[in-house]
């Protein structure tokens, strides 16, 4: 089961945690994204992040579905942010439920290392005195 969800309003973690809960799932593997306040050694003012949205579920569906055939876990969550965000803000939750705990670890790591690089979500870094699109995906 995957709930996946590209949203433009704050992302909230216990609701994600609540929809993953399962008597038969054993361990549970968050990861919480957020915008830290400094990039190489510079203050983050803000960041936004822009999607190209039909495709980035898509892929994140793909990544959810990928997971799930690669390790034994139940369910898997995958929800990112868009617009944008200030120091501390949540910019991306991933919740994995598995009957055992290296499964969800592993399929937790997947699921944000593969985003990272395939997901097509763009981010601006905007510094006190400038601003840089990182790490643009395809």
């Amino acid at each position: 089961m995957t709930d996946i969800k590209i949203s433009a309003t704050a992302l909230t973690v216990q609701p994600c945690i609540d929809w993953a809960l399962s008597a038969k799932s054993g361990g549970i593997d968050i990861f919480i994204g957020t915008v830290r306040d400094m990039t190489k050694g510079k203050k983050v003012v803000r960041l936004e992040f822009e999607a190209y949205e039909s495709m980035a579920v898509s892929e994140m569906k793909k990544i959810a579905n990928e997971a799930m055939a690669k390790w034994p876990v139940h369910k898997i969550l995958i929800h990112h942010r868009t617009g944008v965000l200030v120091p501390g803000d949540i910019a991306v939750i991933i919740v994995v439920a598995a009957a055992h705990r290296d499964a969800a670890f592993d399929a937790c790591r997947y699921a944000i290392d593969t985003l990272k690089k395939t997901v097509p979500i763009w981010k601006k870094e905007v510094f006190e005195d400038g601003e840089e699109w990182v790490a643009a995906r395809p």
